[in-house]
């Protein structure tokens, strides 16, 4: 009994090694499309504003992705982007790039645009991002990712505009070339 132990945990060690992302489900699919969730605080980090014109807003939004699925592809990534929010005529447009690192340091870029709205998804009303490349395993990756937001409230810090939480579902087609 000790030997099948002891050989089960050899032959589990040399697959883990040789072949780790099949065995820990590492591997991105060349091509696909998956839904995952970003819980992100949004801090602003300075305005501009000409009174009765228009105002502008400069963000740094910071978050982390859960994959809705339940699958490996675009999970517990961190998230970092740069966003900038206009506010004219009474409109508002929000857009920016972002950057999003797994655990192994390997990331996927993006822009985004609440411009672009896909027509077909009409639940993902806030905007849709553009991959744009990666790096390491997302090396060659473009798709899109159309989103929503769900405003969930200021994080009081004590800055003259507050912080606020934003969840915004995804959902995320690929191809990597």
């Amino acid at each position: 009994m000790t030997h099948r132990f002891i050989r089960t945990a050899i032959i589990c060690g040399a697959l883990t090694a040789l072949v780790p992302g099949v065995v820990r489900g590492d591997e991105l699919a060349k091509k696909g499309s998956t839904s995952y969730t970003t819980d992100y605080v949004f801090q602003p980090t300075g305005y501009n504003e000409t009174p009765g014109v228009g105002r502008v807003i400069a963000l740094m939004l910071f978050g982390t992705t859960t994959n809705t699925k339940g699958e490996a592809a675009f999970d517990k990534m961190k998230s970092k982007c740069f966003a900038i929010k206009v506010e004219t005529g009474g409109k508002s447009n929000f857009n920016g790039a972002c950057t999003m690192t797994d655990a192994d340091g390997d990331a996927v870029f993006s822009t985004f645009d609440s411009r672009e709205l896909d027509e077909s998804q009409p639940e993902m009303d806030c905007g849709t991002h553009f991959i744009i490349g990666g790096s390491g395993k997302y090396k060659g990756i473009t798709g899109t990712e159309p989103f929503a937001c769900i405003f969930a409230g200021a994080v009081p810090v004590g800055k003259p505009f507050a912080d606020y939480r934003v969840k915004t579902p995804h959902n995320v087609t690929w191809e990597i070339k």
